[in-house]
């Protein structure tokens, strides 16, 4: 058996790290010395490990997951018209069948879309690293000359727009499934916000950029406008106002900051929508029109928060229901610092004895006529994703 010194072995974990200092210490032999060195050895190692392998996930992701284009245009049947899932301004997402019998939706970004490298480098490299059972799950993506484009897993039921804004189809969600689509939404952003190794904002929660699985268990997606922040940072503004009429918080489309603030408000106008079944962009009564936050929020106030409910949904979870009402408006108030986190929000979904905040008038509704005057305010750029269409424009029309 091959016989080795404690010294010489020191010697060589410190010759790997460069605290050549130490080694002339070790080299007297002092056992306790020699323990303690080890442990600082140690110590440091782990350190620099993990500092590595932060900085390697930051730029070596995309070898593993980078697919050949041809394998996702046979899989697509060469991008055939009726594997066409939807359009957006981005580009086409497209049904497709790996060899292997997987099923995906490739997401064929358009040559002259609004979402250039950038944005393309940024979804990859921030869904590629998120693992939740409420998030789409990215299987890789394509780079190839001019072609661009994002594999993910094939989720059954499409978008909760096409359910929740369908007359017939909203009947087959019954409150219990209703109420595990707005808990699965708070989960994911939960993880986005706090429990990932990163910290992200969605910046376009909406009712078509969250998918229904076959168990109708909601996965958010869309991640070309997501924004990464640094771990003490609690805001960021910008002069590029990306996201969906209805959904944007005031402080956002007026001053361009956002924070996990602007996605608790699009949470909360997304509860008001599940609950109500309308679209928040607009209730018409006689030739008054009133949005569904503002709505809901005088309903609510007057006691007659019932008026809000979808009439399909039966009486036995009523409670519950209105649970949700509150915490919808509690997330749409117009101070940011009113708004809960959703790690409270979650908590309030859990737990039935806890005592709610009153809510706050929420914030005016931005629409149309309000982005053409924050446009003449003096913001450089303006990108709408339109709910009904997941359309981006550079400016308003």
């Amino acid at each position: 058996m091959k016989h080795f010194h404690p010294q010489s072995l020191a010697q060589g974990i410190l010759r790997s790290n460069g605290a050549w200092k130490l080694i002339i210490l070790v080299a007297k032999g002092e056992k306790r010395l020699f323990i303690l060195t080890i442990i600082i050895i140690i110590i440091n190692f782990k350190r620099e490990v993990k500092e590595e392998e932060y900085q390697d996930d930051k730029i070596e992701i995309f070898e593993p997951l980078q697919f050949n284009f041809n394998t996702i245009s046979n899989a697509t049947n060469d991008f055939f018209v009726s594997n066409k899932l939807g359009e957006g301004g981005f580009g086409v997402v497209y049904k497709g069948r790996l060899s292997s019998g997987q099923e995906i939706a490739a997401k064929r970004l358009s040559r002259d879309s609004g979402q250039g490298d950038s944005e393309f480098k940024n979804e990859v490299l921030l869904v590629a690293k998120l693992q939740h059972r409420n998030l789409v799950r990215l299987l890789g993506f394509c780079l190839e000359g001019r072609e661009r484009v994002l594999v993910y897993e094939f989720v059954h039921n499409k978008s909760l727009d096409s359910f929740i804004f369908d007359q017939a189809k909203r009947a087959q969600l019954y409150w219990e499934i209703r109420y595990k689509i707005i808990l699965g939404i708070a989960r994911g952003i939960l993880y986005l916000h706090e429990d990932s190794r990163l910290r992200i904002i969605h910046r376009d929660l909406k009712a078509s950029n969250i998918l229904l699985d076959e168990e109708m268990n909601p996965k958010i997606a869309d991640f070309g406008m997501a924004r990464l922040f640094g771990e003490d940072q609690t805001q960021e503004n910008t002069n590029k106002i990306v996201g969906t009429y209805g959904y944007m918080a005031p402080e956002y489309a007026m001053h361009g900051q956002f924070s996990v603030k602007s996605d608790v408000f699009s949470f909360g106008i997304l509860i008001l929508e599940i609950v109500s079944g309308i679209k928040n962009s607009g209730i018409r009564d006689g030739e008054n029109i009133e949005y569904l936050s503002s709505f809901a929020w005088r309903n609510w106030k007057e006691g007659v928060a019932t008026n809000i409910i979808d009439p399909t949904l039966n009486n036995d979870s009523r409670n519950e229901i209105m649970r949700c009402i509150h915490i919808g408006l509690l997330c749409v108030q117009e101070n940011v610092a009113s708004r809960p986190t959703m790690a409270s929000v979650v908590v309030m979904l859990n737990s039935h004895s806890i005592t709610l905040p009153i809510p706050l008038e929420p914030a005016f509704h931005m629409d149309v006529r309000n982005f053409q005057d924050i446009k003449s305010w003096g913001h450089s750029s303006i990108q709408e994703s339109v709910n009904e269409t997941s359309i981006t424009e550079l400016y308003p029309r």
